[in-house]
């Protein structure tokens, strides 16, 4: 898939979310803190696609990710994801962060931001100076992603600094 075969299906995606939404309760923020630390439901979550913005035969775009993500009911998280490197070394990263909710379409579907900040472990021998400080092969990550939920299912898109995207989907639970 091209960058511009991309763009243009994330512009009809929009188009269509945005055209006629149905208005349910407008997204709550809620600034309370601190968070309250109950469980409001469990996403377990797979990446789908990934796209380097500088491409390099190095690169390896099958990240084979595996996340678990404990949210609050003031939309604060907690998590941790399993998956292959750039360079197909196994890598961690354990996070918290919060959802920001944009717009409810309807009863069961919001849009939403995120932010996740935690540290990144796996860059390792020769790779190492891919990522910044990345001191003992673990570094200081922060990932903002833009989301969708439809009823039990999620779906992320990703940005990974400036290195490229990923989109991801899971399920809530």
């Amino acid at each position: 898939m091209t960058y511009r075969t991309f763009g243009k299906l994330l512009v009809i995606l929009s188009w269509a979310l945005l055209a006629n939404p149905v208005h349910a309760d407008p997204p709550t923020l809620s600034l309370d803190w601190p968070p309250k630390l109950e469980l409001d439901h469990t996403l377990v979550q797979t990446s789908l696609y990934t796209r380097h913005f500088a491409p390099d035969p190095e690169h390896n775009n099958h990240q084979e990710l595996i996340g678990l993500e404990f949210h609050t009911p003031d939309d604060w998280l907690a998590g941790g994801a399993h998956f292959q490197n750039s360079f197909s070394q196994e890598t961690f990263y354990l996070y918290i962060g919060r959802q920001f909710p944009l717009w409810h379409f309807a009863h069961d579907t919001t849009l939403r931001a995120k932010l996740t900040a935690g540290v990144l472990h796996g860059y390792r021998g020769e790779y190492r100076d891919k990522i910044p400080f990345n001191h003992l092969e673990t570094a200081p990550a922060a990932l903002p992603s833009i989301g969708i939920r439809w009823k039990r299912v999620e779906g992320d898109l990703i940005v990974f600094g400036a290195a490229g995207l990923m989109i991801t989907a899971g399920l809530r639970f």
